[in-house]
């Protein structure tokens, strides 16, 4: 359903991406999906298929520039290695610049994990973005500048993550209330990477896949994005 395409961040280098496009991609609203800490895989080209196949434009920006690994301490190396200021700031603005300049009037940014940190960074720093929707990944909490988050947000979170505690959850609930965000938290009773189907294929033991829980997050977050892109 994909194609790679490029794209040119705000300060002109080039990134690499992944593209899914409904069946009529003029004037559809886009979402840029954010991968997990594995890298640009076929799981995540199976998110933004998904999202096309609900008609949206879905763009996946490789932010590990062509490296994906299914090996936890190789995906360990690489996101430590990946500066998120600049991917939230440069690689994130620049897919939704490329997908409001190709067609889409509105633009939201989602992502996973790794892939979440990033989505609430986003929120943050890039003012294009029209809605936001995290799953279980957020940021030291001390790189949340709350008050410059103006696109409507939601978040998925999992009670039991030993990846990212609940409780910075709940102080970053704290944080939003103060500055007036608009947003909608939902807490799953499930571990780290609920919504991945692959998660149990990893033989991690914080990770396990619920797929009532993910059925669930994704019907609210069509619900979201219908609501603020459509």
């Amino acid at each position: 359903m994909g194609q790679t395409v490029s794209f040119q961040r705000p300060d002109g280098q080039t990134v690499q991406a992944y593209l899914a496009e409904p069946a009529s991609p003029q004037g559809a609203p886009g979402v840029v999906v954010i991968q997990e800490w594995w890298g640009l895989n076929d799981q995540i080209r199976g998110v933004a298929d998904r999202y096309a196949e609900q008609g949206y434009r879905a763009l996946v920006p490789d932010l590990y520039r062509g490296k994906s690994t299914v090996e936890a301490a190789e995906a360990e190396h690489l996101m430590g290695n990946l500066d998120f200021g600049d991917a939230a700031g440069q690689d994130v603005r620049g897919a939704v610049q490329y997908l409001k300049r190709s067609g889409s009037g509105k633009a939201g940014v989602t992502g996973f994990c790794m892939g979440g940190a990033l989505t609430l960074l986003a929120a943050c720093n890039v003012p294009e973005l029209d809605a936001a929707c995290t799953w279980y990944g957020y940021p030291p909490l001390e790189f949340v500048d709350a008050a410059k988050i103006k696109a409507p947000l939601m978040g998925h979170w999992a009670t039991d993550d030993a990846a990212f505690a609940i409780a910075g959850v709940d102080t970053l609930e704290g944080m939003l209330r103060a500055a007036g965000v608009g947003y909608q938290f939902f807490r799953y009773d499930c571990k780290h990477a609920f919504a991945n189907e692959t998660a149990d294929s990893k033989n991690l033991p914080f990770l396990k896949y619920d797929r009532q829980a993910a059925e669930l997050a994704w019907q609210r977050t069509m619900e979201f994005f219908g609501r603020h892109l459509g």
